[in-house]
């Protein structure tokens, strides 16, 4: 919405400068996007009139002119075929320099003399689409500065309204607001009823009422459409961003920018019948003003007459029976349209008006007898003429109702957290308009028929804000009962996922269908679920495992030369066991080499200690890592040599290791891939985070190579070393696995790194050794372990 500051200073002229303004009405909720100077500049152009015209004594398209301005007459040259005697014109005089740049001075055309020159419109910056001469009105004061007569030293502010203020779509919205928010009355134009000359009149009937429950029409006959529009008219639509089109439409448009009322009038000799309002019928078309030709929808509503559809209703009138330069006679619509029948049926003809942007969004339907009385006020000024009686359709219950809103002062003051004075809260409500009913408990309160926005009890409270001003709110702390409470048991599913994406993994999702061929390669047949409607003979089953969905999608990665692919999924499998059990799991895979390409990494290929890893970052957030057991796996569906089942506290929690060779051959993948499957619900509780000191005092690290049994696993060596090295160990790693030459078949090599650190003194080599004699002793005793040579 664009309108002319000196326009709304007409309505209310608060104490402010533009500037001022701007921000007071942006504060207020009505975002100013821009403020504009309009065209200053022009000094040295001038009101004239011709006096005389008389032709150029060598050229036949040029003509002499003698131009009145003030006391002096100018002779002016000019090529444009439009000028008139008598007629009054913009004059630029020697020294001008007009917006394009151009400087005026006085000069010889074709052996004639020019003082000045005949500007256009587009010449002087008002009008870029006009190259004809600017006429001005016959009654313009002649010698004074183009400036003084238009106004043109004014600025132009420019609203980003938001759907809900439909009401601030013209001058009197705007200036109502303004208004309120200066403690000001706003000064509209004086209004009076035309009283009809004539009898004419259409019957008016309106067949869906719910769609249009008002339509006022009106004939006014003998206008003279040629007469030109006034050049206030002309300029308010310009500096509004609307064009000139002829008399009658431009007032029409003036009352839309005015009031925020759209309007429309129709040549009324070709009118035949009465008037109806309702939805258009099957195969009915219409060609609308812009020369589109439509078919229309069984939804649209439309005006139409004894012949058919004659306009679009709240949208675009109908080409038939538009206003043309010989209309002497039209028919004036003013009417209320819901917004439910116009919204959506812009879109649906590609086609966005004026009048659509405003019903859409609602308009006040108690202004329809305004906007006729304003409209026919002025084209009987401007226009000529005689109105008819005015022909006032309406069915009252279907108008939109204004239901009375409680407001409560608590509520109030817990929503803004502050208190405002009751009687200024009243004073608010009552200056925007509302119907206020006041009680000790709060308000009573009414919308506007203009305020189609306001519902519940919120939006009061939002008004009451605004007008109070939002820095009227003090900033205060947000008062809270805190406590510490205790931690949630479970991680979050979103956390987990987060540990996967930082070692690099991608999430995948994939069907919980599967065929039942490749199920049987991860799972025993027995437990499958089939489906009894499957979407297909390839989704047949119940998945038992995320890991056949996650190697499909990895299968389809390698054929799309993907070298490196880590997915995970978290999910639920089934499973008949002998009943219908859902477990909520988390499953990963790994394939290719452990890191991205890179100058400084060698590529190494992801291995089963990357695997898990990965896995353990997961476990951490639950217990220490060191509490897993692992125990050789039986899985189908992994090596039988490079796999584990994962315990915690003797529970199976999952699995981890390489998938079996036999299913990456049928699955078409060529090398090794690493997988883990974790069932959420089987993991623990996370324990509390626990702060301990940190030692000052430095640690000291021995390494250990032992050689015992092949069989034994890692895990009870390290419980053995924890056990004897006591709280003193404040680390054990195992950094190396050997078998080869120098250690005797059916035995291996196991480097430990022990690091040890006191927490209340410095430990001495003598305590360090001691701990690892301890060591070294409880490792023979259990397992026949020796210190590698």
């Amino acid at each position: 919405m664009k309108f002319s500051v000196q326009w709304l200073r007409e309505w209310v002229n608060p104490p402010l400068n533009t500037h001022e303004l701007a921000s007071q009405l942006t504060m207020a909720g009505l975002e100013v996007e821009a403020v504009d100077n309009y065209c200053t500049g022009l000094n040295r152009v001038v009101v004239s009139r011709v006096a005389g015209i008389t032709n150029h004594p060598s050229e036949p398209a040029l003509r002499i002119c003698s131009l009145l301005a003030g006391d002096h007459i100018f002779s002016v040259v000019s090529g444009a075929p439009e000028i008139r005697s008598g007629a009054c014109y913009a004059l630029a005089l020697p020294g001008a320099v007009l917006p394009g740049g151009n400087r005026i001075s006085s000069s010889e055309i074709k052996g004639q003399v020019s003082e000045g020159m005949l500007c256009s419109g587009a010449e002087l910056g008002l009008n870029e689409d006009s190259e004809c001469l600017l006429e001005l009105d016959q009654d313009a004061n002649v010698g004074v500065s183009l400036e003084e007569y238009l106004c043109l030293e004014d600025e132009i502010i420019e609203l980003s309204l938001t759907p809900n203020r439909g009401d601030c779509l013209g001058i009197l919205g705007i200036a109502r607001e303004v208004g309120v928010l200066n403690r000001m009355q706003i000064n509209p134009p004086a209004l009076r009823e035309t009283a009809p000359e004539l009898t004419d009149s259409r019957a008016v009937e309106l067949e869906v009422p719910a769609a249009c429950p008002r339509y006022l029409g009106r004939v006014i006959r003998g206008i003279d459409i040629q007469r030109k529009t006034p050049d206030w008219i002309i300029e308010r639509l310009r500096r509004s961003g609307l064009r000139c089109i002829n008399i009658v439409v431009d007032l029409t448009n003036y009352i839309l920018l005015e009031l925020g009322q759209p309007m429309h009038a129709f040549d009324h000799s070709l009118l035949t019948g009465g008037i109806c309002v309702r939805l258009a019928r099957e195969g009915e078309r219409l060609e609308l003003l812009d020369g589109q030709d439509c078919r229309l929808a069984t939804n649209t509503l439309v005006i139409t007459d004894a012949s058919g559809p004659i306009a679009m209703a709240g949208i675009m009138g109908g080409q038939k029976t538009a206003v043309s330069m010989a209309t002497t006679d039209i028919f004036l619509e003013s009417a209320y349209f819901s917004p439910d029948a116009i919204q959506g049926r812009s879109r649906q003809y590609n086609l966005h008006t004026d009048s659509s942007h405003r019903y859409e969004r609602g308009v006040d339907f108690t202004l329809q007898q305004i906007a006729m009385n304003r409209a026919t006020e002025l084209i009987l000024n401007y226009c000529g003429g005689k109105a008819g009686p005015v022909t006032h359709a309406c069915e009252t219950e279907h108008l939109p109702s204004r239901k009375p809103i409680r407001l409560r002062a608590s509520r109030l003051e817990q929503v803004l957290g502050t208190r405002i004075n009751p009687e200024k809260c009243t004073e608010i409500l009552n200056s925007l308009k509302m119907f206020v009913i006041a009680d000790p408990a709060g308000w009573q309160v009414r919308p506007p028929p203009f305020r189609f926005d306001i519902n519940i009890e919120v939006d009061l409270i939002e008004e009451i804000a605004r007008i109070n001003s939002y820095e009227a709110i003090p900033s205060t702390g947000i008062p809270a009962n805190l406590r510490i409470t205790q931690s949630s048991s479970k991680l979050e599913f979103k956390q987990i996922k987060q540990v996967l994406v930082s070692h690099g993994y991608q999430e995948a999702i994939s069907y919980s269908f599967i065929d039942g061929t490749v199920q049987n390669l991860f799972s025993s047949a027995v437990s499958s679920i089939r489906l009894s409607n499957p979407i297909s003979s390839e989704l047949g089953e119940m998945r038992q495992s995320l890991w056949p969905g996650l190697l499909m999608a990895l299968a389809h990665n390698i054929k799309r030369q993907q070298s490196r692919v880590r997915l995970f999924e978290v999910g639920r499998i089934f499973k008949m066991n002998p009943n219908l059990e859902q477990r909520l799991v988390i499953a990963g895979i790994s394939y290719g080499n452990i890191y991205p390409k890179q100058l400084d990494k060698n590529n190494i290929s992801s291995n089963f200690y990357d695997m898990k890893t990965d896995l353990e970052a997961i476990i951490a957030a639950f217990i220490p890592t060191n509490e897993l057991q692992y125990k050789q796996s039986t899985h189908q569906a992994l090596h039988p040599g490079r796999s584990a089942e994962i315990f915690i506290n003797n529970q199976y929690i999952g699995s981890i290791g390489s998938i079996h060779p036999g299913i990456l051959k049928q699955l078409g993948i060529p090398s090794d891939v690493y997988a883990f499957e974790l069932e959420l619900l089987n993991l623990p509780a996370i324990r509390p985070i626990k702060y301990v000191k940190i030692s000052k005092y430095p640690s000291i690290r021995r390494d250990l190579a032992v050689v015992l049994d092949e069989g034994i696993n890692y895990e009870n060596i390290a419980k053995c070393v924890q056990n004897q090295a006591s709280d003193l160990l404040e680390n054990l790693e195992l950094f190396d696995v050997y078998q080869g030459e120098g250690i005797d078949i059916g035995k291996k090599s196991l480097a430990l790194g022990l690091t040890f650190q006191g927490t209340s003194s410095t430990l001495t080599d003598g305590m360090v050794e001691e701990l690892l004699d301890k060591v070294l002793s409880a490792l023979n005793t259990e397992f026949g372990a020796t210190l590698r040579e």
